[in-house]
């Protein structure tokens, strides 16, 4: 089986935002390793002790991976990509887009698109930029 799942970087706040993610979309954080916690068997960073080396998430419709950069290495933040996550109903949509935005910054606020009766784009506190679907509508065969 292949599976395609985002790895996500962080800087200093990955557990903050992962704990989050579970709780918003019912998912279960199945790991969640500091660099202290793994320091028998890889090197701890000097001042990472606390730092998440990796996480993972896993809800029935996707798993997310994630860690926090290293110290030493430059955080450059989330570039080029957003998280694009569909829901079934707009409800939905607008309740995961509304707790995405406390805190963050909407830049396209939630509207009707030829492909979802609900799009929106939001940055969140963490700097996941997000992508909202709520009520997909069947796409034009091109």
């Amino acid at each position: 089986m292949t599976s395609l799942s985002p790895y996500l970087s962080y800087n200093g706040n990955c557990a903050e935002a992962m704990k989050f993610y579970a709780k918003l979309f019912g998912a279960k954080l199945e790991a969640l390793m500091t660099y202290g916690d793994l320091k028998d068997q890889m090197p701890c960073p000097p001042g990472g002790e606390n730092m998440v080396m990796h996480a993972y998430l896993v809800h029935p419709g996707f798993t997310l991976m994630a860690g926090d950069t290293p110290p030493g290495m430059e955080f450059k933040g989330i570039e080029g990509a957003m998280m694009a996550i569909t829901f079934d109903t707009t409800a939905e949509a607008e309740r995961v887009f509304k707790a995405l935005s406390e805190g963050g910054k909407v830049t396209m606020a939630l509207e009707e698109t030829f492909w979802a009766k609900t799009f929106g784009m939001v940055t969140d506190r963490f700097g996941t930029p997000w992508g909202i679907n709520g009520g997909p509508k069947e796409m034009p065969k091109g």
